[in-house]
């Protein structure tokens, strides 16, 4: 069993919060602010930060790269909720930097956001850099927390390409793997949940944080025909053939190779899945796709 989230009792240091103008950093700013949580929000753009009550707005242009930039952005803050970085070619070093960068400003304590299956010889080269960096963040000896989230629920139809026919293809070689979809309202509501609970419970916890179903590509479709009315369908492909209809997109191969083992880690099961943490920690059922897609139809929206 989960424990019983409390409240914060780190006093008036803020709580920094990364990744803050983004789908799910401006979810869990909206949910601690509302907390009554004071709080730093580092950013790259001021001007595209949300701006509650009360919050400091502190800009670090050079992001996760720039690591004496962010340790002085880091420095007075006691709880860093820290969202892995946008995928590029040096994100593991990155995410090193920004580990580092919080141990020097002298946080407390950081919640990291991961994702499933994440080990060094994970199928998902994202999930091979998620394992290294909780080890770097176990190894400066600070009181930390780390989120695995499953693959976001607004990703199924991301992944759908419409065709002449009007017809929304996923085709991918995931086989008939299985993804426990998680809403990012899920993962938002566990990181408030998480970041407001300053006993030890949850020192050293590393949390699966998924939908309440592990679903195939295929049901996937169904599930989005259902929602949106259009007609969604899986096509599994080879290896090859991912790459090459991947390839006129003119991303690198760093990229490409992150998006078609993502498919071949759901192959191989590493995806698949499904734990409890989402009603354990925040007392409500997790979020279905379907109930994902009903509530944002703004995450569908280029299939209409």
């Amino acid at each position: 069993m989960m424990p019983q989230v409390t409240p914060s009792s780190a006093g008036s240091r803020p709580v920094a919060v990364t990744g803050a103008t983004g789908a799910l950093g401006g979810r869990v700013v909206a949910r601690l602010a509302a907390a009554g949580v004071p709080l730093r929000l580092v950013v790259r753009d001021p001007g595209r930060a949300p701006r509650p009550a009360g919050a400091e707005i502190v800009a670090n242009p050079g992001g996760y790269a720039d690591g004496p930039g962010l340790t002085a952005a880091l420095t007075g803050t006691d709880t860093l909720y820290l969202v892995s970085a946008a995928e590029s070619e040096d994100r593991l070093r990155e995410h090193l930097t920004a580990v580092d960068a919080a141990a020097a400003a002298g946080v407390r304590r950081i919640v990291y956001t991961s994702f499933v299956g994440a080990a060094p010889g994970a199928v998902f080269t994202l999930a091979r850099q998620h394992a290294a960096t909780e080890a770097a963040i176990a190894a400066t000896g600070l009181r930390h927390t780390v989120l695995r989230h499953g693959m976001y629920a607004d990703f199924v139809a991301f992944f759908a390409t419409v065709e002449d026919d009007g017809t929304a293809v996923i085709a991918a070689p995931a086989g008939n793997g299985r993804v426990g979809f998680v809403s990012r309202d899920d993962l938002a509501d566990v990181a408030a949940a998480v970041l407001l609970d300053d006993s030890p419970a949850l020192d050293g916890a590393v949390l699966d944080v998924t939908g309440p179903e592990a679903l195939s590509l295929a049901e996937a479709a169904a599930v989005l025909t259902e929602v949106t009315g259009r007609r969604a369908e899986y096509r599994e492909q080879t290896v090859e053939e991912a790459w090459a209809t991947r390839r006129p997109t003119g991303a690198p191969d760093w990229e490409i190779a992150g998006w078609v083992s993502s498919y071949l880690a759901i192959a191989a099961g590493e995806l698949a899945t499904v734990s409890d943490v989402v009603p354990a920690l925040t007392g409500h059922p997790a979020r279905t796709l379907a109930e994902h897609l009903r509530a944002h139809p703004g995450d569908w929206s280029a299939l209409r």
